[in-house]
């Protein structure tokens, strides 16, 4: 195996002038600000201070978290807290569906915490939120951004049911970072995830990985190639940023012409999106990916 790294720079005590972001504007992204502040409304956008926010705000997109904002989980990049998850809000999938409602949204991405705590992995509540938005929004396409529900097929059924226009499960990184990076995911489990929801008959299926965490260029490929194996349509690629010092340290930053070979090859390999950048994150360009 080559010990080759990817066209990167070491990182510096700041951020790469293409990490810069600038802040968001618009008659859309102010309007959607309001009404987020006045109805108390929650999305992943606001709380994880996306990069994107304004962009995908003024296209009309905004992504939801469900299930609370504790993970059973503790993976080594995420920022979102871990520990004893709260009681599940059954009113939840109407709390999200009115609030897409009176954010006027077009296109929803759904995501959540891991809830292994669960027997159904909270998989009933993903599928009954993807129904009470159906019913309040019906003009508004979704994607599903799902955890692996530990590759229980009778939970991912559920999801496989209410049909969203894209369903998402996330690599995050490459073969051998896995243990270290996601710790209590598997490599192959992921891949089997997304094989068998696009076996079960859903149209577009998608998944993400983030560079920067010593990962190799001929890993990253490999990465690609073993998606399109399990018939994924669309892979989103951008630049790991540490949450906290508690987190796995960032590497190395990917250069931007770097980013731009893997989008050409990931094209060329037959995934029907590729959306690769610095500041590129799973729901970026999300109501381009049911196309």
């Amino acid at each position: 195996m080559s010990t080759e790294v990817l066209k990167s720079v070491a990182p510096p005590k700041g951020k790469p002038k293409w990490l810069r972001v600038k802040l968001p504007t618009g008659k859309k992204y102010t309007q959607l600000r309001g009404l987020v502040e006045k109805y108390d409304l929650h999305t992943i956008c606001t709380s994880g201070s996306c990069p994107n926010m304004g962009e995908c705000w003024g296209e009309g997109t905004a992504t939801f978290m469900i299930l609370g904002n504790i993970c059973t989980r503790s993976c080594g990049f995420c920022g979102v807290k871990t520990g004893r998850p709260e009681t599940v809000d059954w009113a939840e999938p109407e709390k999200v569906a009115r609030s897409i409602h009176i954010m006027g949204i077009k296109h929803a991405v759904i995501t959540s915490v891991d809830r292994d705590d669960l027997k159904d992995m909270g998989s009933i509540i993903w599928a009954e939120t993807v129904q009470a938005i159906r019913r309040m929004n019906p003009k508004t396409t979704l994607e599903t951004l799902i955890p692996d529900f530990q590759g229980i097929e009778r939970h991912l059924d559920r999801i496989i049911e209410v049909k969203p226009e894209v369903v998402s499960h996330n690599m995050e990184t490459v073969k051998r970072l896995t243990r270290e990076v996601r710790i209590q995911a598997k490599y192959e489990r992921s891949l089997d995830v997304l094989r068998y929801l696009k076996e079960e008959g859903l149209n577009r299926t998608k998944s993400g990985i983030m560079l920067g965490l010593g990962e190799l260029e001929e890993e990253v490929l490999e990465t690609m190639e073993d998606l399109r194996k399990a018939n994924v349509d669309v892979v989103t690629i951008g630049q790991y940023l540490q949450p906290s010092k508690k987190h796995l340290p960032v590497k190395e930053f990917i250069l931007p012409e770097q980013f731009k070979k893997y989008e050409e090859t990931g094209l060329k390999m037959g995934f029907r999106h590729v959306e690769s950048g610095a500041l590129v994150r799973s729901s970026y360009k999300a109501h381009k990916h049911i196309l």
